[in-house]
């Protein structure tokens, strides 16, 4: 999706949530895309069987992927950081002297993916949104601004969203207030899922214009 390199305003990198596929969750994503701003989906290297073994034979069984599990996990952290800059260099490449503005969208496990990329990456990065998931707890936000590379932060939560708790989410709001990293908090009517008006609303997208 999108046009020549040289011509993309901005490109989105959107990361997927546990035990889902790019090929599915890039269907959200339809609205977003034009000639001038790419949409990528980067899928995690895991993948696994989403269904039991027992009555289930394995042609049916669907399947899912997860970026990380706690299994020699410091080692799938450094691996999906160094996939997803080695992608976001091609991708990147030959930009000229307007390199395209670069959005990353994390949702659920794809925000603390996303989140990781950023802070131990090497990336250049435009905007982080964090959908229906919050900033690792590992992150060393000491830094203040530069933990996360002085990059503008939104968090995007359903108001009916059961992973994230309204304590949760104060919490997270104290904590990142006192590390002096500004946050854009939006709302919406929904679960923990993908809502494609918030989508829009997010690029300023408004028929006639590729917003950001």
């Amino acid at each position: 999706m999108g046009g020549d390199a040289p011509a993309r305003a901005s490109v989105w990198f959107v990361l997927h949530g546990y035990g889902q596929l790019a090929a599915q969750f890039v269907r959200y994503f339809s609205d977003l895309a034009t000639p001038r701003r790419l949409i990528v989906a980067p899928e995690a290297m895991n993948r696994f069987y989403l269904a039991g073994v027992d009555g289930v034979p394995a042609s049916e069984r669907p399947v899912g992927a997860t970026w990380m599990t706690r299994e020699d996990r410091a080692s799938e952290i450094a691996d999906y950081v160094e996939y997803l800059d080695t992608l976001h260099g091609e991708i990147t490449a030959g930009s000229g002297t307007a390199p395209p503005r670069v959005v990353v969208l994390g949702f659920s496990q794809g925000a603390a993916t996303a989140t990781r990329w950023i802070t131990h990456g090497r990336s250049r990065i435009d905007r982080l949104i964090l959908w229906g998931g919050l900033i690792p707890p590992d992150t060393d936000l000491s830094r203040g601004p530069a933990a996360l590379r002085d990059v503008p932060v939104t968090i995007v939560v359903g108001e009916r969203d059961h992973y994230i708790s309204t304590a949760a989410l104060a919490d997270e709001a104290a904590r990142l207030d006192a590390a002096r990293i500004p946050v854009e908090l939006i709302k919406f009517d929904g679960k923990h899922a993908i809502s494609r008006a918030v989508l829009l609303r997010l690029v300023g997208f408004d028929g006639n214009s590729d917003g950001i």
